[in-house]
C-alpha cells in the first residue's frame, strides 16, 4: 500500500464525496484493493493529482537522484515477483514426492518390523540411491537455469539526477520517474505525470483485448482496475504514444506482483511439459492396473502378503521413468551450453522446446536480414532548400532532446543522423534553436513533428517520417522529387521525408496542424542485407520452416531485399491492405503473402495472432521499437543482441551473434532435446510395459517371486542410470527437419507393439532356465535379473532410430559406453560379494551362451517389428500445439521480475521513506 499520509488524503477525499457516488468496494481480482478491504497503492493514487502523488512520494519531476535510489532499494528490495533460485529443498521434495514411491518405503518399514530386515534395508539403499541421482541432475540443471537467469537484464528508463538512463528493472524504487515508450512492458505500478496518445494493453490483468487510452487527471475515489485511467500497471504493454509517470507501488506491492507472487512457487509449464504430464498420468492408469493385478495373483496363490505387496510396489516403481525429469532438465542445461557457445542466448531454459517447435518464422528486415548498422548516407534537397538545411531540419525534428543529441531508447534512424559526421558539423547552426513543442511519432501518422523556435522568435513546425506520410500532407511535391524517392527505394535504401511551414504562435503541435508543408527534402540511410543471411534462410527452409517478412518499410526497398536474399517474391501486401481484410481473409492472405511492408506494430501483432490461429508454431524475429508487440504475440519471440533495448526486452530468445545461422542452431537443438527425451519414453515404456506382463505371467506359474522387489529396483536404478547419457546421443538428420509434438496415441501404440516382445524373450528366459538349467529360485532371479537387464541397455541401439544401427545411425560414444558397462555390471554382480547381500548366484557359462543368443534374436525382431511398426503407422508429430492461455502469458510474463536475491516479506511499497523532502 501507500505510505499513511497517503491513506490519510485519500480518507479526506472519500470524506468529501457523497456516499451514493462512492464506488463499490474494490477485489483483488479487479479493483485495486487487497483482500482486506485495505485500498492499494495504486488505487489511492490514482485518486489524488499527479504532483501530490509526487510530493508525498519524496520525489521530483526530475526523478530520484543515484544515492536516494540506492538507499531506498537497500530498503524496500528489488522489484521482482518471484525468484529464480536454485534451492535445495524444492527439487529434492519433486525426487521423493511420488506416492508410488512412498508406498514402497512404507512397506519397506513394515517388512523390517516383521524381521525382512535385509530386504528392507536394501531397497532403502536402493531407493536413496535413485532419488539421489535424479536430485543431482536437476539440481544441477537448476543452477544452470538459475546462471542464465541471471544473465538476462530487463531495462528501464528512468530520470536519475534529472538525466534519462537505463537501469534493470527490479532496481526500481517508489519515487522513479520512468519514462514509457511504444512496446515497453510497464516496470512497475506508475502513476501518469505526462502522456502523448498513450495507450495500454491490460489483457494480462483484465482479459480486456482493446487498448486502453491513459490521460493524466485523478479519478474518483474507489476506482475498478480497468477505470485507473491516469496510471500505468505493471506486466502491462505500452501499445502506442509515450508518458511520463512516477513508480508508485513494485515487486509484490503492485497489482501484476499480488497476481503473480501466487504463480511464483510453481514453473511455467510449457506444452513440452505438458506433454509429460500428459505421458506419465497412461503410466499411472497402466501401473495401478497391472500392479493391482500381479498383487491379487500373488494373494490368491498363497504367497506372503508383505513379500507381494513389495513386488507389486517395485513393479509399479519399476515401469515409471523416474529419471525422466532428470532426463530432460539435463538435456536443457546441456541444450543451453552448446547454444551460449553458439552465440544464442535463450531467457529461460524452456525456450529452447518452444523454439524447436516453430515452423514459421516472421522476421523484421531492419538489424535481422540486413546488417542493422543503419548509416546516415547524404540529404537529397528539393526546390530551393540546400542538402545542410535538410539535414538540420532534420535534426530538429526529432524526439531527441536538441540541446543533448542522442538519448538512451532513441529510435535507430535519428540515433544514426546524430552520429552521422555531417551532424557534427550543424552542431552550433542547430544549438541557435529552441524546441517548444513535440508530437511523437506514431504509427499511424508515421511522423514525428516539432515547433522549434530560432533565436529571433521565429517558430517553425518541422515535420519528417514516412516520405508517402509526408508528401500527402505538402502544398506540391515535385515530379523530380518523386523520381528520387522511387530510385532510392529500388536501391534498397531507406528514406525519411522532412517537410516545414511557418507556425507563429504554435506551441504544442496536434495532428491538425500537420498540413499545407513544403517539403524541403530527403534524408538517405542505407542497411544492406547481411552477408550470411541467404545462406541461413536456406538452412531455415530445410529444417522446415516458412519465412516471411514484416516490416515497416516501404514495400519497393522489402521486396528488393526479398530479391537479394533469395526469398520467394510475390507482391507485397501493405497495411492499408490488411486494414480491409476480416480475420478469415487474413490468414487465407497470409498464406499467399512473403512480404508484408509498410505495417503499424498493431498489425504486426495481428499477423502474428492470425497465423497461430492456423495451429502453426510462429516466431518473431524483430530488433526494433515498433516490433514489441509482435514479440509479445508469437508463440517465440527472437532479437538480435545489436537490437533496441525494447525488442530484446521483449524477446524469448537473444541472438548474440550477427549470423542468422545460430537461429537454425537454436532450431536445431530444441528438436535433438525433444527427439533424444523420446527416445528414453519409448524405450523405458516398452521395455518396463513388457516386464510388468512378464511379472504378472511368472506369478501365475510359480510357487515364488520371479524377482525380489529390491532386485527389480536395483535392475531400475542400473537401467535409469545408464539413460542419463540420452542427451548426447546424436539425431537423425531427417528427425531435424520437421518440429514433432507429443502424441500419446502414438506411444501408447509403440508401447502395446514393442512391450509384449520384450515378454516374449522373458518367457524364453524363464523357460531355459527353468527347463534347461533346472533353475532353483535364487538362480532363476539371478538370470531374469541379468537377461532383463540386458535387453533393456541395448534395445536403445535400435529404439534410438528408425533406420538400422550403427550402420546407417551412429549412437554417440557416451552412449554406447553407458548401455555396454551397464550390461557388463548386471553379467558381474552375481560374481561378485554383494551376491549374497543381493539375493543373486552364480550363473553357469552356458547361461551367457545362451543369453547372447536371446539378445541377439531379440534385436534382430525389433529392427523387423520397427520396419514393419512405421510402414504401417503415421509418423509421430502431427498434433497440433494448443494456444498459449492467460494464465500461461501471465507466468511467461512475471518471468521478467525476478530476482536470484530473497525477496523480502513485506511488499516494497509499504515501507517508501515518510521523513525524506523532495530530491532536487
Amino acid at each position: 500500500m501507500l505510505p499513511r499520509y497517503l491513506a490519510r488524503t485519500l480518507a479526506r477525499h472519500r470524506e468529501a464525496v457523497p456516499a451514493g457516488r462512492q464506488g463499490p468496494p474494490a477485489s483483488p481480482t479487479g479493483t485495486g484493493t487487497g483482500r482486506t478491504g485495505a485500498v492499494s497503492a495504486i488505487a489511492s493514487a490514482a485518486c489524488l493529482p499527479g504532483e501530490r502523488v509526487v510530493e508525498q512520494l519524496a520525489s521530483s519531476s526530475e526523478g530520484l537522484s543515484a544515492q536516494d535510489a540506492a538507499e531506498r532499494l537497500s530498503r524496500g528490495g528489488p522489484n521482482a515477483v518471484s525468484s529464480h533460485r536454485a534451492r535445495v529443498l524444492p527439487v529434492l521434495w519433486r525426487q521423493v514426492k511420488s506416492p508410488l514411491l512412498l508406498l514402497l518405503l512404507a512397506a519397506a518399514a513394515v517388512s523390517y518390523g516383521v524381521g525382512e530386515r535385509g530386504t528392507a534395508v536394501i531397497i532403502g539403499v536402493i531407493v536413496a540411491l535413485s532419488v539421489g541421482l535424479s536430485f543431482a541432475n536437476e539440481f544441477r540443471a537448476e543452477k544452470t537455469a538459475e546462471a542464465l537467469h541471471s544473465q538476462i537484464r530487463h531495462q528501464a528508463v528512468v530520470l536519475r539526477d534529472g538525466r534519462p538512463v537505463e537501469v534493470a528493472v527490479t532496481t526500481l524504487v517508489p519515487g522513479d520517474v520512468v519514462e514509457l515508450r511504444l512496446g515497453d512492458i510497464v516496470p512497475a505500478d506508475v502513476r501518469l505525470l505526462q502522456v502523448t496518445g498513450l495507450e495500454c494493453d491490460e489483457s494480462v490483468l483484465t482479459g480486456e483485448s482493446l487498448p486502453v487510452p491513459k490521460e493524466t487527471p485523478a479519478v474518483p475515489p474507489g476506482p475498478a482496475l480497468a477505470e485507473l485511467t491516469g496510471c500505468a500497471l505493471m506486466g502491462t504493454v505500452v501499445h502506442a504514444g509515450s508518458g511520463r509517470g512516477i513508480v508508485v507501488a513494485t515487486g509484490a506491492g503492485a497489482e501484476f506482483g499480488k497476481i503473480a507472487a501466487g504463480l511464483s512457487s510453481h514453473q511455467l509449464e510449457t506444452e513440452f511439459q505438458r506433454g509429460l504430464r500428459r505421458f506419465s498420468m497412461l503410466l499411472v492408469y497402466v501401473a495401478a492396473s497391472l500392479t493391482a493385478s500381479i498383487l491379487v495373483i500373488n494373494l490368491a496363490l498363497h504367497k506372503p502378503v508383505i513379500d507381494s505387496l513389495l513386488f507389486s510396489l517395485a513393479i509399479a516403481v519399476g515401469i515409471t521413468p523416474q529419471l525422466l525429469p532428470a532426463v530432460v532438465s539435463t538435456s536443457l542445461a546441456a541444450g543451453s551450453r552448446r547454444l551460449s557457445r553458439r552465440k544464442v542466448l535463450v531467457k529461460r531454459l524452456v525456450c529452447i522446446e518452444d523454439l524447436g517447435d516453430v515452423n514459421v518464422l516472421f522476421t523484421d528486415k531492419t538489424g535481422t536480414l540486413t546488417l542493422g548498422r543503419v548509416d546516415f548516407m547524404r540529404a537529397v534537397p528539393v526546390g530551393e532548400a540546400s542538402a545542410e538545411q535538410v539535414l538540420r531540419w532534420g535534426l530538429l525534428g526529432t524526439e531527441s532532446d536538441t540541446t543533448r543529441g542522442p538519448t538512451a531508447g532513441e529510435n535507430p534512424l535519428d540515433a544514426a543522423l546524430w552520429e552521422s559526421p555531417a551532424a557534427r558539423t550543424q552542431h552550433d547552426a542547430v544549438s541557435t534553436w529552441t524546441r517548444v513543442g513535440l508530437l511523437p511519432f506514431d504509427h499511424e501518422r508515421r511522423m514525428v513533428s516539432a515547433v522549434v523556435q530560432d533565436s529571433s522568435g521565429a517558430t517553425t513546425l518541422v515535420c519528417k517520417g514516412a516520405p508517402e506520410s509526408v508528401m500527402e500532407r505538402c502544398v506540391s511535391v515535385p515530379g523530380s522529387a518523386r523520381h528520387a524517392l522511387e530510385a532510392e527505394f529500388a536501391a534498397g535504401n531507406r528514406v525519411i521525408a522532412v517537410a516545414t511551414r511557418p507556425a507563429p504562435g504554435l506551441r504544442q503541435p496536434t495532428p491538425g496542424d500537420e498540413t499545407a508543408l513544403n517539403l524541403s527534402g530527403l534524408l538517405v540511410f542505407l542497411d544492406p542485407p547481411k552477408p550470411g543471411a541467404a545462406d541461413a534462410l536456406l538452412r531455415l527452409a530445410d529444417l522446415g520452416i516458412t519465412v516471411k517478412i514484416v516490416t515497416g518499410d516501404n514495400p519497393a526497398v522489402a521486396l528488393r531485399v526479398c530479391h537479394d536474399l533469395g526469398l520467394p517474391e510475390a507482391a507485397a501486401l501493405t497495411g492499408g491492405d490488411l486494414r480491409g481484410l476480416d480475420d478469415d481473409q487474413l490468414v487465407s492472405a497470409i498464406e499467399r503473402t512473403t512480404v508484408f511492408a509498410r505495417v503499424s506494430p498493431e498489425d504486426k501483432a495481428r499477423i502474428v495472432r492470425a497465423q497461430r490461429t492456423t495451429g502453426n508454431d510462429v516466431a518473431f524475429l524483430g530488433d526494433g521499437v515498433n516490433d514489441a508487440l509482435a514479440l509479445h504475440a508469437a508463440d517465440v519471440g527472437i532479437s538480435v543482441d545489436s537490437a533496441t533495448d525494447v525488442a530484446k526486452d521483449a524477446a524469448d530468445v537473444i541472438l548474440l551473434e550477427k549470423d542468422l545461422n545460430v537461429l537454425a542452431d537454436g532450431v536445431v537443438e530444441g528438436r535433438r532435446i525433444f527427439a533424444n527425451t523420446i527416445k528414453y519414453v519409448l524405450m523405458g515404456t516398452s521395455s518396463n510395459f513388457g516386464n510388468m506382463f512378464s511379472a504378472a505371467g511368472a506369478s501365475v506359474f510359480l510357487s515364488f517371486l520371479p524377482m525380489l522387489p529390491s532386485q527389480i529396483l536395483l535392475n531400475n536404478l542400473l537401467y535409469d542410470s545408464s539413460q542419463l547419457a540420452i542427451p548426447t546421443d546424436n539425431v537423425d538428420e531427417a528427425q531435424l527437419r520437421r518440429p514433432a509434438h507429443w502424441d500419446i496415441a502414438f506411444i501408447r501404440r509403440f508401447m502395446v507393439s514393442f512391450g509384449p516382445i520384450s515378454s516374449l524373450f522373458d518367457f524364453a528366459t524363464f523357460g531355459v532356465m527353468l527347463w534347461v538349467f533346472h533353475a532353483g529360485a535364487t538362480q532363476f532371479r539371478t538370470g531374469w535379473f541379468v537377461e532383463s537387464l540386458a535387453t533393456q541397455a541395448l534395445v536403445i541401439f535400435a529404439i534410438r532410430t528408425r533406420r538400422i544401427p550403427f550402420w546407417h545411425s551412429h549412437p554417440s560414444l557416451a552412449l554406447s559406453l553407458s548401455a555396454l558397462g551397464v550390461t557388463a555390471i548386471g553379467a558381474l554382480l552375481p560374481s561378485t560379494p554383494l551376491a549374497h547381500t543381493l539375493g543373486f548366484q552364480l550363473l553357469p557359462s552356458a547361461f551367457f551362451a545362451a543369453l547372447a543368443g536371446l539378445v541377439v534374436c531379440y534385436l534382430a525382431l525389433i529392427e523387423a517389428s520397427k520396419w514393419i511398426f512405421y510402414r504401417t503407422l503415421p509418423e509421430p508429430g502431427a498434433v497440433q500445439r494448443p494456444r498459449v492461455g492467460h494464465h500461461r502469458l501471465l507466468r511467461r510474463r512475471a518471468a521478467r521480475f525476478s530476482t536470484s536475491q530473497r525477496r523480502p516479506g513485506p511488499p516494497a511499497a509499504t515501507r517508501q521513506p515518510q521523513e525524506r523532502k523532495p530530491h532536487g
